[in-house]
């Protein structure tokens, strides 16, 4: 299991706000990647109400302690009053991507690095 990395799903209305966004957080070494759906389409109660609308989903690959400083900056910057933003286990893979992973993005905030797997 890779439980130093993870996945990032992060869904908004414009795929070109959801673009932008993404692109800032790999610039800040907050993810790795972000591979972006720019159509799905959302059906969610909201305020009492069922709404069905088209968004924008991206999964950003990104180290598990970097979470936390993703769901912030998602919290001040989206257009959603609660944006959803949800971290999955990444339980194996490629070992030179998942490395890459770790290369791309910034030291574990904690202070330490986190293993190799």
């Amino acid at each position: 299991m890779s439980e130093d990395v993870c996945e990032v799903v992060i869904t908004a209305a414009g795929s070109e706000w959801l673009a932008a966004f993404t692109r800032r957080l790999v610039g800040d070494r907050l993810a790795a990647c972000g591979q972006q759906v720019t159509s799905i389409r959302s059906i969610y109660r909201w305020a009492g109400e069922v709404h069905d609308e088209p968004e924008a989903r991206v999964a950003l690959h990104t180290r598990a302690s970097l979470v936390p400083e993703i769901v912030a900056r998602a919290d001040a910057e989206h257009p959603y009053d609660v944006p959803c933003v949800f971290a999955l286990p990444i339980v194996g893979g490629n070992p030179a991507y998942l490395e890459w992973i770790r290369e791309e993005t910034r030291p574990d905030p904690r202070g330490s690095a986190a293993p190799a797997a």
